[in-house]
């Protein structure tokens, strides 16, 4: 776009992703300010504004999205409301940057898409692992063709967070309706759109979702097959496991790539050889600040944010491959079909 010399921004939903992984980042970026925030209980959004040094503060989401000191937005509500607010922006013509998912389901993140070509505005999804420095040495691997042909790519994730219910309210993240599926949506929706950042579009995509505790009304087990490239894929994530794994593992004709996509460990490389190379790379205080940076760069001007609501979209659509069957569809209000 290119029009603004500083990107005033807004955010809509300051909740615990804004305290320290996002929020900051909007007043660190260089030519970026965070001049507004909505939360709709008034008292949490001004002591938000206080802590955090914001000028303004709100509880309707309309004051901020029209307000004039407001270039564009930051929506950070659970994904439920996402389409909601994006189409209001959207209509505001107004640039926007999404948390991830994007929605819950593909089709609300078409239409997502949809309206901002309409606008002629930006759209973009916060996955900002693709503009961490850590996975971006891993595509630079890649792309120097190091490991040779790649010839499979797998990744898993198991841990115990879904094995007992817990005794308190369950979390928005675990209720359809608001995230759009189980955890599978918060945390799977990471390691596919990385690897559709290093790959490409994942293909023939063939999923397995199930309850294996049953603790929950969401699904806490999926397995997939895909293609990639023309390379042979498997994703695995258990959410109800007595043991913790994360781990991608891509095989070369060279050497085996391994590195986590959320534990803070290296980039490791075995080669055929023998010899072990690691890639120690810590992450930045406010992981969203390298693609915040990409955001408001693009938005003077200065460059292009790899995070697009196209790429998020890509991978929204993966995730509905593989939840389909168990949700008997995802084109309408499936979660009014789930009992626990």
């Amino acid at each position: 776009m290119g029009q603004f010399r500083v990107v005033r921004w807004g955010i809509i939903g300051c909740g615990d992703v804004t305290e320290i992984k996002s929020g900051p980042a909007f007043q660190k970026a260089a030519g970026s300010e965070l001049v507004m925030v909505m939360r709709r209980d008034g008292a949490k959004a001004a002591d938000y504004a206080q802590r955090h040094g914001v000028a303004r503060w709100t509880d309707d989401a309309a004051v901020l999205i029209h307000a004039k000191e407001v270039d564009a937005v930051y929506i950070a509500t659970p994904p439920g409301a996402h389409e909601e607010y994006a189409l209001r922006v959207a209509a505001a013509g107004k640039p926007c940057y999404v948390e991830k998912p994007m929605s819950r389901t593909a089709a609300e993140g078409r239409r997502m898409v949809q309206a901002f070509a309409e606008a002629d505005v930006p759209l973009f999804v916060a996955y900002y692992r693709r503009a961490l420095p850590r996975f971006i040495k891993v595509q630079e691997i890649l792309e120097e063709g190091r490991l040779g042909a790649v010839k499979a790519i797998s990744y898993r994730y198991t841990d115990g967070q879904m094995r007992e219910a817990p005794a308190g309210p369950v979390s928005w993240r675990l209720e359809a309706e608001h995230a759009g599926g189980g955890l599978f949506l918060d945390l799977g929706s990471h390691a596919l759109d990385l690897l559709d950042y290093w790959f490409g579009p994942l293909t023939k995509v063939r999923g397995l979702a199930k309850r294996v505790r049953g603790k929950y009304a969401v699904e806490d087990y999926v397995e997939m097959d895909f293609e990639i490239a023309g390379i042979q894929g498997k994703g695995l994530w258990d959410f109800t496991a007595q043991t913790n794994e994360d781990a991608f593992e891509i095989i070369g004709e060279r050497g085996t790539l391994a590195v986590p996509c959320f534990a803070n460990g290296p980039v490791e490389v075995l080669w055929d050889t023998g010899r072990r190379e690691e890639f120690v790379i810590e992450h930045p205080a406010h992981v969203h600040q390298p693609l915040v940076e990409q955001v408001v760069d693009e938005l003077r001007g200065r460059g292009r944010c790899v995070s697009t609501g196209e790429s998020g979209l890509r991978t929204q659509e993966v995730m509905d491959q593989a939840l389909a069957h168990f949700y008997g569809g995802r084109e309408d209000g499936f979660w009014r079909r789930l009992r626990a």
